[in-house]
């Protein structure tokens, strides 16, 4: 009896130190991010599965520091936070062309992001948005790349207002795989 009480507590050991370990580095750094807001870090889980270009797309922009203090100019409580515009008027996007759209199942789901667009379908380019909350209308409508894995309660801070009067900026966003 002692010795499955003993290798019981072994093993609920050896967990704990696995789920410390990988808490301190990403089970796969080249498609997570890290979004430093004010508040502190979100981490993001990227899709690849789900929108291999968007997702290219969001990785490149990083790795040029496209989002570094850019605002979130967009934000509505209750259903999402709004970057990625360089003019901050929600009109802007980088120099590379417009995104072939990658629809899919997933859910719009809190703490998913999704990329914007104009109404045209294939017109998404490196703005993206947050979801506060489920937003099932968004469903098989636009691009679903990733999902916060940590760090939502950084995101529920973010400014809200539709335009926002003094914004909230991406401090710095990066691929794990290159963070320093």
């Amino acid at each position: 009896m002692i010795s499955r009480i003993l290798t019981a507590v072994a093993a609920l050991m050896m967990m704990g130190a696995m789920t410390l370990s990988a808490g301190a580095q990403p089970a796969d750094p080249e498609n997570t991010l890290y979004l430093d807001l004010k508040d502190g870090r979100v981490v993001i889980r990227l899709r690849p599965d789900l929108a291999p270009n968007h997702v290219e797309r969001i990785k490149t922009l990083a790795r040029d520091g496209f989002y570094d203090g850019i605002v979130f100019h967009r934000v509505i409580d209750g259903f999402m936070a709004q970057t990625g515009d360089p003019t901050g008027t929600g009109m802007g996007g980088s120099d590379l062309p417009d995104l072939k759209a990658e629809f899919s199942e997933a859910p719009f789901r809190r703490g998913v992001l999704g990329m914007a667009r104009s109404r045209a379908p294939d017109s998404a380019n490196s703005q993206f948005f947050i979801m506060f909350a489920d937003g099932d209308w968004l469903n098989g409508q636009y691009t679903v790349f990733g999902e916060v894995v940590d760090g939502m309660e950084h995101v529920d801070k973010i400014k809200r207002g539709e335009p926002v009067e003094d914004p909230d900026k991406i401090i710095k966003m990066q691929v794990a795989a290159d963070a320093t």
